[in-house]
Order: C-alpha cells, then structure tokens, then sequence
C-alpha cells in the first residue's frame, strides 16, 4: 500500500448516527450536531483569533453540523461583556472574517444561535466568579426582562419591557438574522432556553405580565412566535431556521413539558425546521437530577408527536452506543454535543471507529488513521 493510502477492507456499518439528516433546506452528512457553547472571548462583541482557533478545530472533528455560541442581536442582550455579539456591521465584519477562515478548510455546515440575554445579562465570567455584576462596574449595563423579577434575588431588578422595547428586540432578531446570512451562515437557532429571554417570556415563573405577553399560554408564546415569524421572512429560503428551548424549569409551578409540546406544534405550523430540547436554567429552585442522556425524555416526548420537524436531544450524550441507541430507538432525530466534543474534540471520529462506520476527514490528516480502525477514514470528495 503506497503511504498515505487508505484501507478499504472493511466495509462501513449503516449506523443511524452517521446517516444523512436534512434540516429544511440544509442537509447534513450525519446527525452529530456540535452545540453552540458560549466562549466568553470577545471585547465589544467583535469575533477574533480565539473563534478561529476554536471554530477550526471543531469545524474539523467530523460532526455534521456546527453551531456558533449565544450570539446577542443587541450590546445589551450580551450573556456577559464578553459575549460575541451581532448587531453592528463591525460584528458582522468580525464574524465573516472568521467564517471565512473556517470555510476555507472545511465545508462543514455552519449555523449561528441568535439570542437575548434578559435579567440573566450582565454576568461575569464564569471563571472570574459568574454571576450578576457589581452595577457600579464600568462594565456592567441594566437589564430588562418580561416583568421586573431579577434571577437571584441578590441580582440587580431589571426593568420590565414595554411594548416599544420589545417591538425593538423583534427588530434586532431579524437585523441580526440578515446579518447572518450575509456572513455566510447556513443555519440559525433562536435561543429560547436556559432562562435567557424569549424563554422568560414563555415561563410563568418570570413572566408576570398582564397584557397580551402574559397570563395565558398563548400570550407567553407570542414574542418567541413573532421572532420567529420575523427572522423566517428575513432570510431567504436557503437558511435553516429553528428554536431551541428548555423543555422544563424543573421548578413546579413552571415552565414544563406539555407546554413544551404546545410550543412545538406551534412552531411546527410554522414552519420550524429543528427543534433543540434543552431543560432548565430559568430559576436558581430548580432541582435537576443529573444521569447520562437525563434530558433526552423530554426530545422522546415531543417527537411522540409526529412533528414534520427533527428533535435534537442534548445533555450528557457521551458514548457512541448511547447516541446510536437514542437515534435507534426513535428518541430522538440528531444528538447534539457540548462539553464532551471540547474535551474530545475527535469524538466523531472515535464514534465512527466504535460504530464501524467511516468518516471522511480533511485529507491532511487522512495518514493518522489508526491500524486498529482502518477503514474509519474514507477520502473526502474532491
């Protein structure tokens, strides 16, 4: 065998999880889906060499789908003052010259999560202590929320939004979708989970409101609905659109799974294109009781409903027999992965090993494959 050539002697599995998916327009070689993580790397929302360094490595781990971190459609949307952000056009200037630098060594598709950080704005670094900031901190910024409720009640109160501001965050979604396409992003998610805002308007633990944005199911949903509506008529049809949201508070009293499931039909009329299920982060009560996959029931239950759009599951997914299973078993559409690709940035690769199925990666590392799993490499498309 010349060097460098690749074994062909085994023949691939058809495993599920490295079977092709299709997100509306968007079609994906596999159902690994690598989740938007938050950085906390940016000054003024400007993407930098720390995205290109990150977003490359992962952009070659062999996922099928690679979603950016939280990224604010406003300055004070920002999770923390280090959030990247797209709201302006050196943001967006920032973040094509990123995209660029990504794209020119892998084709693999890229999505961005729009988001709005709510009362949860404002924040450290989670490795300068998290938590709300000192509002006489030059850095620190008011915050807004459904009702003025702060997270924690040590947190600073945020200002409950009216109408004309929440007119105005509507507005900035959909800026900031264009913005997206025009940087050359395949894919958006809005977050509307983990107590961020769209997902404190759907909560009645933090929506308090007595107009039409609150009281009701249906006023809970309506700005989710309306950003939704706005950012799918602000992209071409080209552009995948989809929600992810925290399928329940774990707090009684809250936000749970069977609205959960009424937001997902919702949505699914829509015309929704993915649905990423999540749990929790809305209120410090929560009680949540960590085991391996402890969030995929939640995707299982809203798939039962036959919905046109796929279901992501996320949330200690490790192991490669335990995604397969979830996809075998009709649990969930596509996995998604979060902490466990940072650590194993190759855990692709190493699934298509344990699997017997193959990869393709870039042909620059096509020499590495290991003799104990020749086969796993097949040589990208030219």
């Amino acid at each position: 065998m010349a060097p460098g050539s690749i074994s062909s002697s085994r023949v691939p599995t058809l495993s599920q999880l490295f079977s092709s998916i299709s997100f509306g327009p968007l079609s994906l070689p596999n159902r690994i889906v690598i989740a938007p993580m938050c950085q906390y790397s940016c000054t003024d929302g400007l993407a930098n060499d720390w995205h290109r360094i990150h977003l490359g490595q992962l952009s070659q781990s062999g996922a099928g789908l690679l979603i950016l971190e939280a990224t604010a459609v406003l300055p004070e949307g920002r999770i923390s003052w280090a959030d990247l952000g797209l709201w302006d056009d050196a943001t967006e200037a920032a973040l094509a010259s990123v995209v660029a630098s990504v794209r020119q060594w892998s084709p693999m598709p890229l999505g961005v999560q729009l988001g709005h950080a709510g009362r949860k704005a404002s924040v450290n670094k989670p490795w300068e202590g998290g938590g709300a900031m000192d509002p006489s901190d030059p850095r620190a910024w008011p915050t807004v929320a459904p009702s003025a409720l702060p997270f924690a009640k040590t947190d600073p109160t945020p200002t409950e939004l009216d109408l004309a501001g929440i007119d105005a965050i509507v507005d900035a979604f959909a800026a900031a979708a264009r913005r997206a396409e025009r940087v050359g992003m395949d894919l958006i998610e809005l977050h509307a989970a983990h107590g961020y805002l769209l997902h404190q308007f759907l909560s009645p633990l933090s929506n308090r409101r007595e107009d039409e944005y609150g009281g009701s199911l249906e006023n809970r949903m309506r700005l989710l609905v309306r950003v939704f509506d706005a950012v799918r008529e602000a992209v071409s049809d080209r552009i995948a659109v989809g929600v992810r949201i925290s399928a329940s508070d774990w707090v009684a009293g809250g936000w749970d799974i069977e609205q959960s499931t009424t937001l997902a039909h919702v949505l699914d009329a829509r015309g929704c294109q993915f649905l990423h299920v999540s749990s929790g982060g809305n209120d410090p009560r929560q009680q949540i009781p960590l085991s391996p996959g402890y969030q995929v029931p939640f995707a299982q239950a809203i798939k039962a409903h036959k919905l046109r759009m796929p279901v992501i599951a996320v949330g200690l997914i490790t192991e490669p027999s335990q995604a397969e299973s979830i996809l075998r078993h009709g649990h969930a559409d596509a996995i998604a992965l979060a902490r466990g690709i940072l650590y194993d940035p190759r855990w692709p690769w190493h699934a298509a090993a344990a699997l017997g199925d193959s990869v393709a990666p870039a042909p620059q590392y096509l020499r590495c494959e290991p003799r104990e799993a020749r086969g796993v490499f097949i040589a990208p498309e030219r």
